[in-house]
């Protein structure tokens, strides 16, 4: 079973000129339970190069690797899984190509895209922006009765993105939902682990 509570999404701009890599591994080390390699500005070698840096530390810590839209990267270093946006391949062209053992992600806005993902083939969905992010401007916005309505339709996890931070992941959270996707409210931080330790103690909280 995939401990999707704290999923992290990465975007090097967020940095300030600091390593991915290390960053990762001090995101990890303050609870971030999935890691998704997000990379739309390098070319594929690089990405490929990057992915294969990540994929180890990831197997290190026992975390799984999803890697954002680029099936060819996933399959080139062994990730976990591959993460769909509504505008990349067919989740259930993916699903085949992959098989039942590798981890197939879905962006969702509605309840129809969830089941229809679910249908196809997807194990887990990503669904927001919950709240205003400056991470991917335009995005359609999802309520919290959006969230709560999804997660009653559909029979896999269903984590929540857009906006997040440690002090509204528990109202987040009590939506329902599997876990909460994050970038900047770890990745822009000067303490990286610091803050994932604080979303991740509210996550686990609002369980209690």
């Amino acid at each position: 079973m995939i401990d999707y509570g704290l999923y992290l999404v990465t975007d090097r701009r967020w940095l300030m000129g600091r390593d991915l890599v290390a960053c990762i591994e001090e995101a990890i080390l303050g609870g971030v339970t999935v890691v998704q390699l997000r990379e739309k500005d390098v070319d594929s070698r690089s990405f490929f190069l990057l992915a294969g840096r990540m994929k180890a530390l990831t197997d290190r810590y026992g975390i799984p690797l999803i890697v954002n839209d680029r099936l060819d990267i996933a399959l080139a270093v062994g990730a976990a899984g591959v993460h769909l946006g509504l505008d990349d391949l067919p989740v259930a062209t993916v699903r085949k190509i992959l098989g039942p053992g590798k981890i197939v992600g879905a962006s969702a806005a509605t309840v129809e895209e969830a089941q229809r993902f679910e249908k196809e083939g997807a194990d887990y969905l990503g669904v927001g922006a919950v709240f205003e992010t400056a991470t991917k401007l335009g995005n359609e916005s999802v309520s919290f009765d959006d969230l709560r309505s999804i997660k009653r339709a559909v029979n896999i996890p269903v984590v929540a993105i857009g906006g997040i931070k440690a002090e509204n992941a528990g109202a987040v959270m009590k939506m329902g939902v599997d876990g909460v996707a994050v970038v900047s409210s770890i990745l822009a931080m000067p303490d990286v682990r610091e803050a994932a330790i604080r979303l991740a103690a509210a996550v686990r909280g609002a369980g209690k």
